[in-house]
């Protein structure tokens, strides 16, 4: 992959979106359209985008009965995404259903631990040890499935990628500056996620937010 930056496109306006995209589509490799996006704009909105010519990641993080998941896989084929989320935690059967259902080259990854998490929160929920723990878990659990990779933090993916050397990794939750900002707490910067062992860097709010998105976009490619 020549360009491993993915541009978080969560914008409520699909024109102000494209606005966007078409200032800093060189200095990007591809884009991932959320959950927020999918629901606003559903498939014709995935079309739009798909049409500026850049690989389309859908961050929906299917997680439910594996029949079902199956069924939004293959209900999706026609966008042609070549990223799909879904939930680790939705178990093996269901990962690998899901993995069945997917069209050909689409890769699957699952979703380890939310960015937004950390282990005051892990531990709310009934999940002991740490977060690193319960990624390296996870993991293991999406390589059984026969998944393509994992969603995870710049934290844990140089130890993923040390034991699943060929994985397809996807980081989110990057800052520039490596400091935590927002809802965003296990943060690194995106050479470090890089170096560490990253597929692909999904950036959002350090390019759509800046005051010049170009000039943000071609900073930190120049990082990488």
């Amino acid at each position: 992959m020549s360009n491993p930056i993915y541009l978080a496109l969560d914008v409520p306006q699909i024109d102000a979106g494209k606005a966007l995209l078409q200032k800093v589509k060189s200095h990007i490799g591809g884009v991932k359209l959320g959950l927020e996006f999918f629901c606003a704009h559903g498939h014709s909105g995935v079309h739009e985008i798909a049409h500026m010519g850049l690989p389309i990641f859908l961050d929906l993080k299917l997680h439910d009965i594996p029949n079902t998941v199956a069924g939004a896989m293959q209900a999706i084929h026609v966008l042609e995404p070549a990223i799909v989320t879904i939930h680790a935690g939705g178990g093996r059967a269901m990962m690998e259903d899901a993995k069945a259902a997917a069209a050909d080259g689409c890769k699957v990854v699952a979703v380890t631990m939310l960015t937004s998490l950390d282990e005051r929160d892990m531990e709310r929920t009934g999940i002991a040890g740490s977060a690193h723990d319960q990624v390296m878990r996870l993991a293991e659990l999406a390589h059984d499935a026969g998944l393509d990779g994992i969603v995870c933090s710049g934290q844990e993916v140089k130890a993923v990628h040390k034991q699943w050397k060929d994985g397809f990794f996807v980081v989110p939750g990057l800052r520039p500056g490596g400091k935590a900002t927002g809802d965003q707490k296990r943060v690194v910067t995106p050479r470090q996620a890089r170096d560490d062992g990253a597929s692909v860097l999904v950036i959002g709010r350090p390019i759509s937010r800046a005051d010049d998105p170009l000039a943000a976009a071609r900073a930190i490619e120049a990082t990488l």
